[in-house]
């Protein structure tokens, strides 16, 4: 079938990437090989995109970026399951929300249904 997912859709999507291309992936700070780790999983067309905290302890200035990648995968159409407690950044592009506790579903919704309550009580610190 087509492949969509080209060097040069992932270098769009990841301009950072297209600026480090002489570099091996080694050289490449934690959030830059993130962005290379999503975009190999993009050259593999998936249907669904899985990633789990994927912002993790990467500097403010990647995270946005990482963000912001995931809000043009999700308005060019691609499914995306993303494992996160960064609720200012997550809730704006889910479309539905899943929270665990110990392995039992405790919420299940709409983001504009997760109430200040339940974030407190299930995603506070």
């Amino acid at each position: 079938g087509k492949r969509e997912w080209t060097e040069a859709r992932v270098l769009a999507t990841f301009p950072r990437l297209a600026e480090r291309l002489a570099h091996g992936g080694g050289q490449l700070s934690g959030g830059e090989q993130q962005m290379l780790a999503t975009g190999r999983a993009l050259m593999t067309n998936p249907r669904l995109l899985i990633l789990d905290e994927a912002t993790e302890g990467l500097a403010p200035v990647i995270r946005h970026d990482i963000w912001a990648a995931l809000r043009k995968l999700k308005a060019a159409g691609q499914s995306i399951l993303v494992v996160d407690k960064t609720l200012s950044e997550l809730l704006p592009v889910a479309d539905r929300c899943f929270v665990l506790e110990k392995g039992v579903t405790v919420f299940e919704g709409k983001p504009d249904a997760l109430t200040a309550e339940l974030q407190d009580r299930y995603l506070g610190v």
